[in-house]
């Protein structure tokens, strides 16, 4: 791991130190875990800012995921490398980070962006009601791909990093999305 991450420090300790810091903790040493957090807490920060984060953000991220190893360690088992773990810990609590900050921006915006959506769609002003309606209509997983890549103006990769799915699965939903609010859309111009 640390060949691909060069510019991350390492950690003092080896894996056998790690798994053993875990079975402390799961015995309930908090020394233990405040040992754990020393030794990984500016890798993870580290991660973090590399994935974007702002430093608050970072902090938010790296906090989350010592408290869900705290929360695991009855269930920790050596199977592998403790930083193997660590990082999908951490992944997971990114994700996660993610979702809540893209939930944030979308509240706090007043709305979607009809007039970029109406552009991609291909309806005019007049049909803003009905291209908010069809929107609605949607399945979340078509809504979300579709508001993420013309409102949220997010590239199809970024899209698959914040829902987690293959990029191909974006151009699909993307695609599907489109073509049935214009199939929904005709409907409505038809009524």
């Amino acid at each position: 791991m640390t060949d691909r991450l060069p510019n991350l420090p390492t950690p003092r300790g080896t894996d056998t130190d790690d798994w053993r810091l875990m079975r402390e903790i799961a015995a309930g040493s908090e020394d233990a875990f405040r040992d754990l957090i020393g030794r990984y807490q500016d890798v993870l920060l580290h991660l973090f800012a590399r994935l974007g984060a702002r430093h608050d953000e970072a902090d938010d991220a790296a906090q989350e995921t010592f408290l869900r190893v705290h929360a695991y360690r009855q269930r920790y088992r050596p199977t592998g490398s403790f930083r193997t773990f660590l990082f999908t810990v951490a992944r997971r609590a990114w994700l996660d980070l993610c979702r809540r900050r893209e939930r944030r921006r979308r509240r706090e915006a007043s709305g979607y962006d009809l007039e970029a959506m109406e552009r991609s769609v291909g309806v005019g002003l007049d049909q803003r009601l009905d291209l908010e309606a069809a929107l609605q209509k949607l399945s979340e997983g078509h809504r979300m791909v579709l508001v993420l890549s013309i409102w949220g103006g997010l590239k199809y990769e970024e899209i698959a990093d914040v829902m987690d799915i293959p990029e191909g699965t974006v151009k699909s939903r993307v695609f599907h999305a489109l073509r049935k609010l214009r199939a929904r859309l005709s409907r409505a111009r038809v009524s």
